[in-house]
């Protein structure tokens, strides 16, 4: 009898903790709150894309919430880079490995908003170590002083 309540328990208390990762991933990431895109940014042209990912996007549960796919993925390294946390900056005697995702523009619209474009990262092309091309969310440079100014504040409550 009481292995059965702690059971029925456990499973309430996972199923709950389930539903709560679930609600705040969609309300981050695909709700119509919390992002709007910026003005001044270019259109999504149709078509594919590619785009080199660093962090969060090689895991493949990630992908799925965020772009609604998987993005095809493929190895890649990105030469001249080194990875510094959430973010990348040039370093000519380094490689930075990750995966090239093939998008279509939906898809894009859905990285654009994941990685906060405009207010929290820029998209840039970038050569691959193969000679491909690719996009690349860097950090922008407002957004890396913000972190300096913050230290120790989790990034979800940096300005």
């Amino acid at each position: 009898m009481v292995k059965t309540v702690w059971f029925k328990r456990l499973v309430i208390f996972s199923g709950a903790g389930l539903l709560g990762v679930a609600g705040w991933l969609w309300l981050t990431m695909l709700s119509p709150w919390f992002y709007d895109r910026p003005d001044g940014l270019a259109k999504i042209e149709q078509g594919p894309h590619q785009v080199f990912v660093y962090g969060t996007l090689r895991f493949a549960p990630v992908r799925l919430v965020v772009m609604g796919g998987m993005g095809d993925p493929t190895p890649a390294i990105l030469e001249g880079y080194q990875r510094n946390g959430l973010d990348l900056s040039p370093e000519p005697d380094s490689n930075v490995e990750g995966l090239l995702l093939r998008v279509d523009a939906d898809e894009l619209a859905r990285l654009d908003r994941y990685e906060r474009l405009g207010i929290r990262y820029e998209r840039v092309e970038v050569t691959l170590g193969n000679g491909t091309s690719a996009w690349v969310y860097l950090r922008l440079p407002e957004r890396q002083n913000a972190l300096l100014t913050y230290p120790g504040l989790p990034l979800a409550l940096v300005p």
